[in-house]
């Protein structure tokens, strides 16, 4: 099958697609990134990877550098308020072939901010213009960056970011159109994406508050950004990078895509591990079934693989009751 046009690059890399999953601690990992690939997510953005981590070879760090070739491109995400730890590291993850590095200047965990790597990185604005000139001088790679619109509603100062990331060499920003402050509270502002894109000169994919087909399309027009990333609303709905709501996908795909996930699973983290990380997968995919609370408890307790297959397929294989409040 012959493949599309891009619609978009970054730096000379052509991205096919609009619809991206977003970096999530705890969620992108390789088992579900692929599905969301196979769904059409455009590209794979890794769990974030510490810079301290790297240099030193943290033991379960294999994990998170962990991808399918099919998922290219495969962008590493790095986190760290160290201009010379960051190229260190990144430097060493050249090894293993990603096609994009990008730094997180967007998580709100309090552990990361408040040491100044995340989101902290808004407030010095210095140092970003500095791991940015250090970073896209010494990769053979396009680096590119994650951001928020500020540290809180009185520093939003996305404008001034914008244009040290692309005065010193990013190749793409996504926006999460929250402060720090808001975390996921309250309501992202696609004003302040819009405002940016109008701005820049690279490429720039918004994300916030995009759950259902209808944001994905109101999300481009009113900010003609160059893609949209899905971060919470794509847990419990893959099927939204095939643009179908989770309303109208049947009992029959999601028995299938629970099932492939957890076989994707089980021998990437062991079927112990595998199993129990599984678990709030399920609890997504499931929760908006009345009828789950039914089995919620025998589920979320079960140990072995096939059990809880087994239970899985009886529940889903009886017509069920699918919430629209959920």
């Amino acid at each position: 099958m012959p493949q599309s046009d891009p619609v978009f690059y970054i730096g000379t890399l052509p991205i096919h697609g609009n619809l991206i999953l977003a970096p999530m601690d705890g969620y992108s990992d390789m088992p579900f990134r692929s599905i969301c690939r196979d769904m059409g997510s455009a590209m794979s953005y890794t769990e974030f990877l510490s810079a301290i981590d790297i240099i030193h070879t943290h033991p379960h760090l294999h994990l998170r550098l962990s991808y399918l070739e099919s998922e290219r491109p495969v962008v590493f995400q790095l986190m760290d308020d160290s201009p010379e730890r960051l190229v260190l590291a990144a430097t060493k993850l050249m090894a293993y072939k990603p096609d994009v590095i990008d730094i997180n200047l967007g998580c709100s965990a309090r552990s990361v901010s408040s040491r100044g790597a995340g989101s902290g990185l808004l407030r010095t604005p210095d140092k970003i213009a500095a791991i940015f000139s250090a970073l896209t001088k010494t990769l053979p790679v396009p680096v590119t960056a994650k951001i928020r619109l500020g540290w809180d509603e009185t520093t939003r100062n996305y404008k001034d970011v914008v244009q040290s990331l692309q005065d010193n060499g990013a190749a793409l920003i996504a926006v999460h159109a929250r402060t720090r402050q808001q975390a996921y509270s309250g309501s992202a502002d696609w004003d302040a994406i819009a405002e940016i894109k109008q701005m820049a000169t690279i490429p720039i994919i918004g994300n916030g508050d995009v759950k259902t087909t209808s944001d994905i399309d109101r999300m481009l027009t009113h900010t003609r950004c160059d893609a949209v990333m899905i971060g919470r609303g794509a847990i419990g709905n893959p099927w939204i990078f095939q643009r179908l709501d989770r309303s109208t996908v049947s009992q029959k795909m999601v028995q299938e895509t629970m099932s492939t996930q957890l076989a994707r699973m089980l021998p990437f983290y062991g079927e112990e591990v595998g199993l129990r990380l599984f678990r709030k997968f399920a609890v997504r995919y499931l929760s908006p079934y009345q009828e789950f609370n039914d089995i919620r408890g025998q589920l979320l307790t079960c140990t072995e693989p096939d059990y809880f297959l087994n239970l899985l397929d009886a529940f889903l294989d009886h017509p069920l009751t699918f919430s629209t409040d959920l």
